[in-house]
């Protein structure tokens, strides 16, 4: 097959490089790319009219709101997009504090500041914070199962509904006090869900449950949007770097391609475009959402992928999970308000009740966030996952606030809440190129499966690395380009095809044991205390030259790589202090547990 459209990038030496998608993942594969005198033929291939992916603000409501990535989960040292928040110095002071980067949340979300049940009356705090308790707990017992040898139900909502029934049987409260409480714990049933990127919890795998890891930090956000962030990445990138509107429909590899601008120069990997445009490449990392994959699995490769890669792409679970916005012109809520929390109290997370989701779909919100007033306008922003979501997708806009107007009068009570006075709301599962939101580790596959997509093509067992997660969020999408980028930086594998898919694995506790050979690896840093130091062997240092490696467990975010995983040691509290040398107690890498910190010694 010969290019008809790939001689944009010129006559450079060097390989040539296409990155698949330009979301976050393919932004910061491009951005880590255009830094190395290597490879200096790059292109982006983005399908729509605009960078970013699921990371979308828009300028409505005399403001800016997010119809895609919101927080920063995390924000501290250890999450690479508060890092590059803080280099771009798109934060407030608030955000960037110390205190504010060392808050513990356990990843939970907080108490709504009021709760509406379907009656029309508030449910007191005292008994939303206690089902929360109860709630929080339960989750935090299903990530004890990461190495536990037998899981006794295949999944996370098997889980938590069996213990709640175990709890609910104690009660001695009198009925409708009980089946308030179950309606409440359903609210945060429905609220994981959104965490999770899922229609049900019962499709959520517990035993790879834990292997996300929550990083310390309060939830902030972007005060100018969070497409600031990619904004700021693509302005670093070449002016030509991003192709828009080049949809890839086939990704050829394996094979000896030509194009007319490089005569004798031959390729073995090849974009082919819905519009008939094809870009030759030598090395094609791929980056577009698990739901578009699994959409177009039996066309987008050719040859197809190995039946493993394949299946691990089938298995994986990918969901959806949108935002309704909803315009007033004046706040029916009090001024402190926060978040408002919808219970529906003739549901329950015990019971499995069957009804047309035209019905019912709006049981799935979770309630109202309170977004910041702008000027006169007062907003709130709904969330709603599952199928539900997806149907609420296929009605008009209308309809929709039609709907959420009967909601809101019927739980505040009050018949005559003016309606709102417009709507805005996201579609992810409607995009055709995202096809959903967040991808999660489902019953059935394992963290293994993200392991192994992550695999670059032809297969190369050298380059074996670990990047597992549950799959959801914009720290995990940044991450995630770091290992395709730096295998092709690292210059060890030759001019063959290289093919990731970049949508489903996040930052997580490091895996026991090494598939490295021989010395560790230790990352090159620049921390600010001394380090532990070695010989450099990492294939993610871009020095070129021997020199001395730089090693420090504590807090190093994206430079704290060992073995091409992040070792999780922003959890140690253990080494802050010098390391007096390789080998010693108090040193970490993948082969030499330290017996000091449990933590970082776990890889």
């Amino acid at each position: 097959m010969q290019s008809s459209g790939g001689g944009a990038e010129g006559s450079g030496r060097g390989p040539r490089v296409l990155v698949v998608g330009g979301g976050i993942a393919g932004l910061g594969a491009a951005q880590r790319l255009c830094r190395h005198p290597a490879f200096p033929r790059l292109r982006v291939l983005e399908a729509t009219a605009r960078a970013g992916g699921r990371i979308r603000s828009e300028r409505r409501f005399g403001g800016v709101v997010e119809l895609g990535a919101h927080w920063i989960h995390g924000p501290s040292q250890g999450n690479p997009v508060f890092q590059l928040a803080a280099k771009y110095q798109l934060l407030t002071e608030k955000a960037l504090s110390e205190e504010n980067q060392l808050m513990e949340t356990g990843g939970h979300v907080g108490l709504p500041s009021v709760s509406y049940a379907s009656s029309g009356v508030s449910v007191s705090r005292e008994l939303v914070a206690e089902m929360a308790s109860l709630f929080y707990s339960l989750i935090d017992q299903t990530r004890g199962f990461l190495h536990a040898a037998a899981a006794p139900v295949p999944s996370v909502g098997e889980y938590l509904k069996k213990e709640i029934r175990q709890r609910a049987a104690g009660w001695t409260e009198d009925e409708e006090t009980r089946k308030l409480k179950l309606a409440v714990l359903n609210s945060f049933f429905s609220v994981e869900c959104c965490v999770s990127g899922t229609h049900s919890m019962d499709l959520v795998a517990l035993v790879p449950f834990g292997e996300y890891t929550v990083l310390p930090g309060l939830d902030c956000t972007f005060p100018g949007g969070y497409q600031e962030l990619t904004s700021r990445i693509m302005s670093s990138l070449p002016e030509d770097a991003i192709v828009f509107k080049k949809p890839v429909k086939t990704i050829h590899w394996n094979g000896s391609f030509q194009e007319a601008l490089s005569p004798g120069e031959t390729f073995p990997v090849l974009a082919e475009c819905e519009d008939g445009a094809c870009f030759p490449a030598h090395h094609v990392i791929v980056t577009v959402p698990l739901g578009f994959l699994k959409e177009h699995l039996d066309t987008f490769f050719e040859p197809p992928l190995p039946t493993e890669k394949a299946e691990a792409i089938r298995k994986m679970g990918f969901g959806t999970n949108n935002k309704i916005f909803l315009e007033f012109e004046e706040p029916f809520w009090e001024p402190d308000c926060q978040f408002i929390q919808v219970v529906w109290e003739d549901t329950s997370p015990l019971e499995d009740v069957a009804s047309e989701l035209r019905h019912v779909w709006f049981k799935k919100l979770i309630g109202f966030l309170v977004l910041p007033s702008f000027e006169s306008v007062h907003v709130l922003c709904g969330f709603i996952a599952g199928l539900e979501s997806e149907f609420m997708e296929t009605l008009s806009d209308e309809d929709v606030l039609l709907s959420l107007t009967q909601v809101l009068r019927q739980v505040t009570g009050n018949a005559q809440l003016p309606a709102p006075r417009r709507v805005l709301r996201s579609r992810w599962h409607s995009a055709p190129y995202t096809r959903g939101s967040y991808s999660y580790v489902a019953v059935g596959s394992t963290g293994d499966d993200i392991d192994l997509l992550a695999q670059p093509l032809p297969t190369d067992s050298a380059e074996a690395q670990s990047w597992r997660t549950s799959g959801m969020c914009v720290a995990g999408q940044t991450l995630r380009a770091a290992p395709a980028a730096s295998t092709l930086c690292s210059g060890r594998r030759g001019p063959s095809p290289t093919l990731w898919d970049d949508d489903i694995v996040l930052l997580q506790t490091p895996r026991t044991g090494s598939k490295d050979k021989g010395r560790p690896r230790k990352m090159c840093n620049d921390a600010g205390v001394r380090p532990c130091e070695t010989l450099c062997a990492s294939r993610y240092c871009l020095q070129g030259k021997p020199h001395i490696a730089h090693f420090t467990p504590l807090r190093t975010g994206l430079c704290c790589l060992a073995g091409g995983r992040p070792t999780g040691s922003s959890l140690c509290g253990t080494h802050r202090h010098s390391c007096p040398g390789p080998g010693s107690e108090s040193c970490f890498s993948p082969s030499e547990p330290s017996s000091a910190c449990p933590v970082a010694g776990a890889g």
